[in-house]
């Protein structure tokens, strides 16, 4: 066991990456967009077109991320209760270096993540200096891993003919679009039929159907001429009734099939909810008729399974056409959704670019990470990347200090952000008024827009209710979050006082019954065993000195440890238990050299679909990168086993600094 050492990285390390994707000639861009046609006046939409990598991250983990997160397209100052994915568009734009805007982040010590287990010698390398140099594939409930390795659709007597995607003009799906959404005030939009046949008549009728849930179609005679009219079978209510998860369209669904359409996800530098609002807008649905089993990193290439309900594979499939850094394949109907939490974890491949360490240093920190494991922190991106952290608004809730958490969410702050967010927060400072503020903000879906939206709707007197306005799964990310900081700081304290072996009054789980290890059991049990548990009303805390270090903390922090039920219901927690150390399955490991920075040193799905042969390796090169492959349980964090391997600190502050140092 040993403390934490500096290493130096590179630049560009962790944090920034190449958009390396490779992005088409401007042919291929027009010709995606005829095919495609996507509206100009839904939002986010024409960035997510040709899906090139950001270079400014947002806070992790603030996207909703349950089935309820909705990205609705009417404006929100139209809108009541609705929960929104909220848009990462409010951290963006240029000036300061982002050197300089880390410098009043987060270190790993300022959230309780100071040790490690193993006692080898740490070594530098570059993590995720491309984000294909990040490989996360979802282990499903049956024990195998996710892969996109067939593009067919199933054979389905059913689905309409392919013309569907082209019989329409651009003009056309537009109108059409507008109708469906009630965004103009006419009530029917009538097609001229040019080639009068029956089976063109049949395609159009299909599309409109199928392409824009919620319209029914008829045909008239018009002066001789034949057009297709398209309308809203029961007005604006049933618009609602259908894009709804419980009562989607029920006309044009075979009842021998399945009603959710299952297929596999692949997408680059794209988190879950953001990939999953992009398909609903293509598709024009709701986002809650897609389920998953868990969300995924943004800043990687990750391959998961998804659900949607009554949706074929044809129109999916048809998507590939249309997306950059997206491609969906493996479809199959399935009587059952997804549901959050089924899957058995994650399986990670990962590059570690221009490594410094001996291959002696190598085989010595992947046997430790094999044998014995890492401590199983939280990781950095659980608490935001700026200098206030979402632990600090977390505790304010549940403390019900609601004048803080408002101040601790709009107050100005140094760190990774800029452009309007810094102006709407420099308005509040200045004014306290919620409607001058929230006109800096010209988008407003992040956090600080919906709750400034609240206050302007409800006052400033009744805080409680304008928070209520940000999604669900946002609000409760903060509360989440202290809770991790604790575990944090108390797995730290335990691991310094009782080291890596199971001590009388530690707990582990039989069942999911938290049992005490007594001293004559000691030897029963190892270190994996042990667990901690997060604060809450419903856990129990080690029999040892580790428990008073629980209330001290929380004490110091004007919380009750005997009492975390909150008046309101939402933000009573019951807590949970986490083990602290984990060991990762199926670990393998090889050092490569190379002499291309941009080569990529491993084939992903596409690269395999595409027949591109693996990458050669020589046996001498200017660098060296150690590729390796790892399984996690959920909820653990892949940065942290890496962290174990590197003895480095993963925070963006820490790699920031150091990779400034390395280019002066």
């Amino acid at each position: 066991m040993t403390e934490m050492t500096g290493v130096s990285l590179k630049r560009r390390a962790l944090v920034v990456e190449d958009n390396d994707s490779g992005v088409p000639a401007e042919e291929t861009k027009k010709q995606k967009f005829s095919e495609c046609n996507p509206t100009k006046d839904q939002d986010g939409l024409q960035n997510d077109f040709l899906s090139i990598s950001e270079d400014m991250p947002g806070p992790p983990d603030t996207v909703s991320a349950g089935k309820g997160g909705e990205n609705s397209e009417a404006q929100l100052e139209d809108e009541e209760e609705e929960e929104d994915g909220l848009s990462e568009e409010c951290e963006e734009e240029e000036s300061e270096s982002f050197a300089d805007m880390m410098k009043h982040g987060l270190t790993e010590a300022d959230v309780g993540i100071t040790k490690f287990v193993s006692s080898h010698q740490g070594f530098s390398g570059i993590l995720k200096e491309r984000y294909s140099d990040f490989v996360v594939h979802e282990i499903g409930k049956d024990g195998r891993i996710s892969h996109l390795n067939d593009l067919s659709i199933p054979v389905d007597e059913e689905d309409p003919s392919e013309d569907i995607f082209t019989v329409l003009t651009a003009e056309e799906k537009q109108q059409l679009e507008e109708l469906q959404l009630f965004k103009n005030k006419e009530t029917s939009v009538a097609i001229e039929v040019i080639e009068d046949t029956k089976e063109k008549r049949t395609i159009i009728h299909q599309a409109i159907k199928s392409l824009f849930p919620g319209l029914e179609t008829k045909t008239e005679d018009r002066e001789g001429k034949k057009y297709i009219v398209a309308y809203h079978a029961a007005g604006k209510k049933a618009l609602a009734k259908v894009r709804t998860a419980a009562d989607p369209r029920k006309h044009s669904w075979p009842k021998s099939r399945g009603s959710y359409c299952h297929f596999v996800l692949y997408k680059e530098n794209k988190d879950t909810m953001d990939a999953i609002n992009v398909l609903s807008r293509y598709l024009r649905v709701k986002p809650n008729i897609f389920s998953y089993m868990g969300t995924k990193d943004k800043r990687a290439i990750t391959v998961q399974e998804i659900a949607v309900l009554k949706i074929t594979a044809q129109r999916l499939a048809h998507l590939n056409k249309c997306l950059m850094n997206f491609k969906l394949g493996n479809f199959s109907y399935q009587k059952k959704p997804l549901k959050l939490g089924e899957l058995q974890g994650n399986h990670f491949t990962v590059v570690l670019r221009n490594i410094t360490g001996t291959d002696d240093q190598v085989q010595q920190a992947m046997n430790s990470l094999k044998e014995i494991g890492f401590i199983n922190y939280y990781g950095m991106q659980r608490f935001g990347t700026t200098a206030v952290p979402t632990y600090q608004v977390g505790r304010a809730i549940l403390q019900n200090s609601w004048t803080e958490v408002m101040d601790l969410i709009l107050k100005p702050r140094s760190g990774a952000e800029k452009g309007y967010l810094v102006k709407c927060r420099e308005e509040w400072a200045k004014t306290k008024d919620p409607t001058a503020a929230l006109r800096k903000l010209p988008v407003k879906r992040c956090v600080e827009g919906q709750l400034l939206r609240g206050l302007s709707k409800y006052g400033m007197k009744n805080i409680v209710s304008a928070f209520g306005l940000i999604p669900r799964n946002n609000r409760l990310m903060y509360i989440h979050s202290y809770q991790s900081y604790v575990w944090n700081n108390m797995v730290s304290k335990r691991i310094e006082d009782y080291g890596l072996k199971p001590a009388p009054g530690d707990l582990v789980l039989k069942g999911a019954t938290p049992t005490y290890i007594e001293e004559e059991d000691v030897n029963n049990y190892s270190i994996h065993d042990v667990v901690m548990p997060l604060p809450g009303f419903d856990v129990i805390y080690p029999k040892h000195k580790i428990q008073e270090a629980y209330r001290e903390m929380l004490t110091a922090d004007n919380l009750d440890i005997d009492n975390m039920r909150h008046k309101i219901r939402d933000y009573s927690l019951s807590g949970a238990y986490r083990k602290i150390i984990i060991r990762p399955q199926n670990v393998s490991w090889e050092v490569v050299a190379y002499d291309d920075p941009k080569i990529p040193l491993f084939n992903t799905d596409v690269d395999n679909l595409e027949g591109k042969p693996p990458p050669v390796f020589a046996s001498e090169g200017k660098y060296r990168a150690l590729k390796m492959d790892f399984s996690l349980p959920p909820s653990t964090y892949a940065t942290m086993a890496i962290r174990e391997v590197l003895k480095m600190d993963t925070s963006i502050k820490n790699q920031t600094q150091l990779n400034t140092t390395w280019l002066r």
